[in-house]
């Protein structure tokens, strides 16, 4: 049989498509995986990988730090919100504490939020204990420096948290390995800790802060979350925007508060706090939350 006649332009071409060496495969030149959009993607970076974030948290501490004299000065300062300051008693005469709480405050947490991501997970009560178990979280930028400022001038530090109290020891173990003060386990005020005539709201520190308050003259609480400072009783943006605007001159003087994008109770107050909804549903509830009119 004839072969078909291939012109000498064709050939070359044909020649030198042959002789031609592919790229080495590498990850950049990997197909990517096929995972589906996380919402903390940007949010996780953020933390774990900007000089904003690193230089955020160190602004609030070193501010902090640079108060405390102040504070310990005055007889009558006080951080408990008045009407709990009134529900524990009177504050005159106590030894002088600062109540942080411990999750996106003194110990970051973004490995557990990364390995979310990377999974497509979200959390849950058994993942969060590994990690916790692990004891690797470490300081939030400033917070250390603010902590030793603060042992030096006498006073406690308080970690008032909502990690559950049978996670006291990993807890405890994992601040001191960070270098935090802890040298008595009493300064871990964990979710179940019971309080003397206070009932306990679900996951509200109110009844924790009493406690604190009964014991301490608090000069500073620290926290990522509102609820860190005062109770939030009902979880709506509406309720949140009041309890601000109530105590909006506490902040940067007596209460600090860190910038933690990646979880809190802001977000399911956008969906009426149904984590039972699917994701996706949950998603569309937040996306119909974005404010698109400057006005």
């Amino acid at each position: 049989m004839r072969k078909p006649l291939v012109s000498a332009a064709l050939l070359a071409a044909l020649t030198l498509a042959g002789c031609a060496v592919a790229p080495p495969r590498t990850a950049a030149h990997a197909p990517a995986a096929t995972v589906p959009a996380d919402d903390n993607l940007n949010a996780v970076l953020w933390v774990q990988r900007s000089a904003e974030y690193q230089a955020n948290a160190v602004s609030i501490y070193r501010a902090a730090a640079a108060r405390l004299d102040q504070a310990l000065a005055d007889p009558d300062w006080d951080a408990l919100a008045p009407a709990e300051r009134a529900e524990a008693g009177p504050a005159a005469g106590l030894p002088p504490a600062v109540i942080v709480d411990i999750d996106e405050t003194v110990l970051d947490n973004s490995p557990y939020q990364a390995r979310l991501v990377a999974t497509g997970g979200e959390y849950d009560d058994a993942t969060w204990a590994q990690w916790v178990e692990e004891r690797k979280a470490r300081p939030v930028p400033g917070a250390l420096e603010f902590a030793r400022a603060a042992q030096a001038r006498g006073v406690t530090i308080v970690y008032l948290s909502n990690r559950v109290a049978g996670l006291g020891e990993a807890t405890l173990a994992n601040l001191r390995e960070a270098g935090f003060p802890a040298d008595d386990d009493g300064v871990f005020l964990g979710l179940g800790t019971r309080v003397e005539g206070c009932e306990q709201r679900g996951s509200e520190k109110r009844c924790r802060r009493l406690l604190a308050g009964r014991q301490y003259r608090v000069l500073m609480q620290f926290g990522d979350q509102l609820g860190d400072f005062v109770e939030v009783a009902t979880n709506s943006p509406q309720a949140r925007a009041a309890q601000l605007d109530e105590h909006r001159a506490w902040f940067g003087e007596r209460w600090w508060m860190l910038a933690n994008p990646t979880y809190g109770s802001w977000e399911p107050a956008l969906f009426d706090n149904a984590w039972r909804e699917p994701r996706d549903t949950r998603r569309q509830r937040k996306r119909e939350a974005l404010v698109l009119d400057a006005d």
